[in-house]
């Protein structure tokens, strides 16, 4: 069976949550291509039906088992990523959340094979998803 966000008729819309406790967020590093190693914020597709909150609620739980209270929008970014021959292989438009923790423990589930709780500026020392630091930030404003 064929993946359908592969080569899509148009953009994908996904979730993200900068999870933030004790002055740090959560960042996991994804164990599937395309984003292979990198580090980012847990999220992903929003289902037909659901609202973003919930979206964004659900993606975290299913991916780290933490549930979390949105708080804001923090921004959002693009990801186009093209074949050898410049057709759109994939294509999202994210919306990342300010989060703050309410519970649980971090359970990764198939996706992810890391997760660590770091302060902001830390972030530059790793491979991240582009604009990663500027959501952080812009999170950790906002949650306070």
């Amino acid at each position: 069976m064929s993946d359908p966000r592969t080569y899509p008729e148009r953009p994908f819309l996904a979730v993200s949550a900068a999870i933030i406790r004790d002055g740090k967020v959560l960042v996991v590093r994804r164990a599937r291509k395309p984003a292979l190693g990198v580090y980012t914020v847990p999220g992903g597709v929003v289902e037909a039906g659901e609202t973003l909150l919930d979206a964004v609620a659900r993606e975290v739980r299913e991916e780290t088992a933490l549930e979390i209270e949105p708080v804001a929008l923090a921004g959002h970014r693009e990801v186009i990523l093209r074949d050898e021959d410049g057709r759109v292989n994939r294509h999202f438009v994210i919306l990342c959340f300010a989060a703050r923790l309410v519970g649980g423990e971090v359970r990764l589930n198939e996706e992810l094979d890391e997760a660590r709780w770091i302060a902001p500026a830390d972030l530059a020392g790793l491979k991240t998803t582009e604009g990663l630091q500027e959501i952080v930030v812009a999170a950790a404003r906002l949650v306070g």
